[in-house]
């Protein structure tokens, strides 16, 4: 890792942190004043412990003066301490205040910006990564006011403080002092930066990656059973878990002997400075009050300075921590509203796509070019055609997951372009070809797109999406919790709360994507029954490659290399030789004829077994 990488690292984090405590200066301020006022209290302590020696060791004067001198010094020390002491606690209190409100922030605006980041920026990315970063930066927060705010700040002022008044006294001390502090600081600065930091970020990488491992498999942990898998996704994880090891050993074992050489300069600028005290007092030049107010001084700098240097790794480690979550405010966003963008008002759901140009990422060859279609407001359309042939994405523009590269699409006579995403797909009903549901209630999940709905309507949608039967058969009717993605469901269950969720959405456009795939013929028949109910009245668009789902459209849309090839009823596609629709028929009619001999043959054969 380079050099300007690390110093990149903490300037970029130390900038985005500065920017949000300037939305929160005055509570900034008030723990600034609070901890400076303290570790003023804490600079005068020296000079009242010189006092008190000097008032005892002095001969000259009556006792009584003594006790007076002694006793006025032991007084102001008690009043230092308990200012410190109540400082401290005011500037803490204020730290709590301004962390917590920080920790909440930066987890909120970090989640709302992963929600509304590309399709394809969330396929490239594990969900248990996501998260790590996201937490691990939150937390990092907490360290990071702590040392800027607690301990470097104080630091800085005690060591400032602490130099000139040495230096009043003895200006060769005062020199001495100030030039080893500086050589300190800069010594362990650029170890922290430089010889820490680097392993420090390999480590958080194999950190992340370990929180990506486990959800990955603990997410597909029906695959993982299925396959008898679970040794070998042992053996996957602990590959990560020892280069992670290695790392972090390696990060640790640089911040040991980073420590141990910081140690070692703070032994020695404790010898010199002891050694020019003892040689001012051999010459006359200290008493024994001003013996122990350096004493006293320098023991103070030096605990602040081995703070100091615990606290500019601490703050590198924390750095590296938050980098992560702090490149999600640098990443665009996928789609964005335009600035005058207003939320759409679709009443019947008339749909056109007026010669739209669209390419993927770099792709040289557009998917679309000066595409053209006309979806009238009710009708229900039907898109079949080969896998890549552009129905998935044909359905993703209409959401807006992604920007045409050119023409528009218009809807009820808007452009979506110019409103706004979420007015648009509130008002586009999706029943997915996997539906998706949350770790929440059957309940919650059907009210998804209408959180405010009445339980009677929530029943009433699943009634007509025939999922009430199986649903008042669980533990805890519409209270039963479905399990991550819906996972304690099987899958024709699922499907059936999804059309659920699209009926009680109430949406004028509704989308099904493949919606009968992979389901037995009992749970197709009763999703075929919902999706004609769902349909009627709406303009409907049903992605399908089983062509059964289509036969009842109103058109097929036959898509080819990002082009309708042809279009028609079932009837008049069916007559067409040598078409793409005919073809596709012919096969999937010749597979379910085999299907359905096969399945003869087995229960003949069932039925001679049992015959003998």
């Amino acid at each position: 890792m380079s050099e300007s990488s690390n110093n990149n690292t903490i300037r970029e984090v130390l900038t985005f942190l500065l920017r949000h405590w300037r939305r929160e200066r005055w509570m900034v301020l008030w723990i600034a004043a609070s901890m400076m006022l303290a570790t003023g209290a804490d600079l005068l302590m020296p000079i009242y412990s010189g006092r008190l020696v000097d008032a005892i060791a002095k001969h000259a004067s009556g006792r009584s003066q003594q006790l007076h001198d002694a006793l006025y010094a032991i007084i102001m020390m008690l009043l230092l301490g308990a200012a410190y002491a109540v400082l401290r606690y005011v500037g803490m209190r204020g730290i709590i205040r301004l962390t917590l409100r920080l920790m909440s922030r930066f987890a909120g605006e970090a989640f709302w910006r992963v929600q509304r980041f590309s399709t394809d920026w969330h396929a490239n990315n594990f969900a248990g990564a996501i998260v790590r970063r996201i937490t691990r930066g939150m937390w990092a927060v907490d360290t990071m006011d702590d040392i800027l705010l607690l301990e470097l700040l104080p630091a800085v002022l005690v060591l400032v403080g602490l130099a000139l008044l040495l230096g009043l006294r003895w200006p060769g001390m005062g020199l001495l002092v100030t030039i080893g502090s500086l050589a300190y600081i800069a010594i362990a600065i650029s170890l922290s930066l430089y010889y820490v930091a680097p392993a420090a970020r390999l480590s958080n990488i194999q950190d992340t990656r370990i929180g990506a491992s486990m959800a990955d498999a603990i997410t597909c942990n029906a695959v993982v059973k299925s396959f008898g898998a679970e040794g070998r996704e042992d053996t996957r994880l602990a590959k990560t878990l020892n280069k992670w090891h290695s790392r972090t050993a390696r990060t640790w074992i640089h911040a040991t002997l980073n420590g141990s050489l910081q140690t070692l300069l703070l032994q020695g600028l404790r010898t010199v400075v002891l050694l020019y005290a003892v040689w001012q007092w051999w010459q006359g030049h200290a008493t024994a009050g001003d013996m122990a107010f350096v004493l006293t001084s320098y023991f103070i700098v030096h605990a602040y300075l081995r703070d100091i240097g615990q606290h500019v790794r601490n703050m590198q480690r924390s750095a590296n921590e938050m980098e992560e979550m702090v490149h999600f405010y640098s990443q665009p966003l996928g789609v964005l509203d335009r600035a005058d963008a207003r939320p759409i008002r679709i009443r019947e759901g008339e749909i056109v796509y007026d010669h739209v140009t669209f390419r993927y990422g770099a792709h040289a060859d557009p998917l679309f070019n000066d595409f053209t279609l006309h979806i009238r407001a009710g009708e229900r359309v039907g898109l079949v055609g080969h896998s890549g042939s552009g129905k998935t994405t044909f359905v993703k523009l209409l959401h807006r997951l992604y920007d045409v590269g050119g023409g528009r699409i218009v809807i009820d006579g808007q452009d979506t372009a110019h409103v706004t995403q979420e007015s648009l797909r509130a008002q586009m009903a999706l029943v997915p070809q996997e539906p998706i549901l949350f770790h929440r209630t059957l309940a919650e999940n059907i009210a998804y797109g209408r959180p405010d709905a009445p339980m009677a309507e929530i029943v009433k949608a699943a009634q007509l999406a025939n999922a009430n039967e199986f649903i008042e058969r669980q533990p805890k009717g519409y209270q039963t919790l479905v399990g991550e993605r819906g996972v304690k469901l099987s899958g024709g269950e699922r499907q059936r709360v999804a059309l659920a969720r699209a009926f009680l959405a109430n949406t004028p456009v509704l989308v099904l994507d493949e919606a009968t795939s992979s389901l037995d013929s009992e749970s197709e028949a009763l999703i075929q029954q919902a999706m004609e109910r769902l349909m009627a009245g709406r303009t409907s668009i049903v992605i399908a490659h089983r062509l059964s789902t289509v036969r009842m459209l109103d058109r097929i849309l036959v898509f080819e290399r990002g082009r309708v090839v042809e279009e028609g009823t079932h009837e008049e596609l069916v007559q067409l030789e040598d078409g793409v629709y005919r073809r596709l028929f012919e096969r999937q009619a010749l597979g379910l004829m085999v299907d359905e001999a096969e399945e003869e043959v087995f229960d003949d054969q069932s039925d001679y077994s049992e015959t003998f």
